[in-house]
């Protein structure tokens, strides 16, 4: 037998180990618990999201979840940590538009890059924005508070939790298509800012519906307007930016699962699977539903497409803005 045939069969047994441990890695796939990182404090729409989807899979599968907030900078913080650990499929985040599309043109320099250093799981949600006042506003429709800004610019001010988020540039879109000037209030989550609304202290804030509808349910928050080109169906009282007289207006977040680059694609895919069941559920469609969020799903490479085309999507709207965060 020639040398060349003797490397061949050693390359197909090498090949065929290679896939046997694969497979064997796969079955044996979560042999403990896997890590979720949440990049905002627990109570937001994210943090939501990922409890809803993982507890579904851990009740079906008995897998183990541990949920671990890490907010800060963004997001970028929390991904950032997912981005550096092994590629082992043990740590996963659910990142979102703002941390995966928007903040690598926004900020002048990050610890990680969205297309090299994260593989896409799956997507989960996506869900408009709410601008909302407090119970005891006086203003009752987005018109009013046009108006009102329109007569003294600067005067009122804008909370949205973090700088760079979808909230933080969808304010700056609408200022700039109604012609409106806010102050602009950043929170580092939503909780603080929810309560300075609440209270008063705080004339508008701009959030995911999954993060403020349990407000606006309990009569703590009035809803102006959603920034989705069709009105929310647990929401429908509520008009679009678009409805309420600015034209074309339209800004919403999507929410999906990523783990570190180099995680083995059968563990990729196994995680894919599991989330697709576990959002073809009724309970969890009617919980997410019920937080006005809209199922998705797909494949992996599915959120890699969204991904790269809103990453080109967002970067001149965040030039527009002239926003760079350090």
């Amino acid at each position: 037998m020639t040398s060349l045939n003797l490397s061949r069969r050693h390359a197909l047994a090498a090949a065929s180990l290679l896939l046997a441990t694969g497979a064997a890695f796969a079955q044996a796939y979560p042999a403990k618990p896997i890590k979720v990182i949440v990049p905002f404090p627990a109570g937001g729409g994210t943090d939501l999201i990922a409890r809803e989807v993982t507890n579904k899979i851990q009740t079906t599968k008995g897998w183990t979840f541990v949920i671990e907030n890490r907010p800060g900078t963004g997001g970028n913080i929390g991904i950032d940590v997912v981005a550096k650990s092994p590629a082992d499929g043990y740590t996963i985040a659910l990142g979102q538009t703002s941390n995966l599309a928007i903040n690598p043109t926004l900020y002048a320099k990050m610890p990680y890059d969205s297309i090299k250093d994260l593989a896409p799981v799956g997507l989960v949600a996506s869900a408009p924005l709410v601008m909302v006042v407090g119970e005891t506003s006086p203003f009752k429709t987005l018109a009013e508070v046009v108006a009102a800004s329109k007569a003294k610019p600067g005067s009122l001010n804008m909370a949205y939790a973090g700088n760079g988020t979808v909230a933080h540039l969808a304010s700056v879109l609408f200022q700039k298509s109604a012609s409106v000037d806010f102050t602009h209030v950043p929170y580092k989550g939503a909780a603080q800012a929810s309560t300075d609304v609440v209270s008063g202290r705080v004339e508008l804030y701009l959030s995911s519906v999954p993060t403020l509808i349990g407000h606006i349910k309990n009569g703590k928050m009035r809803p102006l307007a959603v920034t989705s080109q069709k009105r929310v169906d647990d929401l429908p009282q509520v008009p679009t930016i678009a409805e309420a007289g600015v034209k074309d207006f339209e800004a919403v977040t999507w929410f999906g699962f990523v783990a570190p680059t180099g995680t083995p694609k059968d563990i990729v895919t196994l995680l894919n699977a599991e989330i697709n069941k576990a959002l073809q559920s009724a309970d969890v469609k009617k919980k997410l539903s019920d937080q006005g969020a809209d199922v998705l799903g797909g494949t992996p490479e599915a959120f890699a497409s969204l991904i790269k085309s809103d990453l080109a999507r967002w970067a001149p709207i965040v030039k527009a803005s002239g926003a760079i965060l350090e």
